[in-house]
């Protein structure tokens, strides 16, 4: 069997994007764990309100996308349905998820990529039919774009990581 060189570079790109992933969710929950229940939870205008709401969107959505991907569905009411309202409980469940990611993105393999992945839109409830590697680039993006929010909302961030 003839291995297709773009297959075996979305897969490598699939590693290094949850090694990745991991590794600034663990930056973005430490700088946000200098901020008290309130200064998380306060109404910033972000999509999904706060801080403590953006972060659980992304949780929220990295289970369902998990779920599409290996056809275990996460149930949800809401793209904004509140998991777990204890900081250091979605922390937890976030390092859970992530390693999730890890081992899944470890077990990819040719036959994966070469599927289309079908589900049914949580936003408008229509069958959706896309090509593996286009939602696997679309789940990783989503991630990059709402952990990008949170250092807007968090002034210590900066400080943190060596960037103020």
């Amino acid at each position: 069997m003839q291995v297709k060189e773009s297959n075996v570079t979305m897969i490598n790109y699939a590693r290094a994007m949850a090694s990745y992933n991991r590794w600034m969710n663990k930056r973005i929950y430490d700088a946000c764990s200098g901020l008290s229940d309130e200064e998380r939870k306060r109404d910033v205008g972000a999509f999904f309100k706060s801080i403590h709401g953006t972060l659980n969107h992304l949780l929220l959505a990295d289970r369902i996308w998990i779920g599409r991907f290996t056809d275990r569905s996460f149930e949800f009411k809401s793209l904004d349905q509140e998991l777990y309202s204890d900081f250091a409980q979605l922390r937890e469940e976030r390092e859970k998820s992530d390693n999730d990611i890890i081992v899944w993105a470890g077990s990819l393999t040719e036959k994966d990529l070469s599927r289309e992945l079908c589900y049914t839109s949580a936003v408008k409830p229509q069958p959706r039919k896309y090509p593996f590697g286009f939602a696997l680039t679309h789940f990783f993006n989503h991630q990059s774009h709402h952990r990008g929010q949170v250092p807007f909302f968090v002034p210590s961030f900066w400080y943190s990581t060596g960037r103020g």
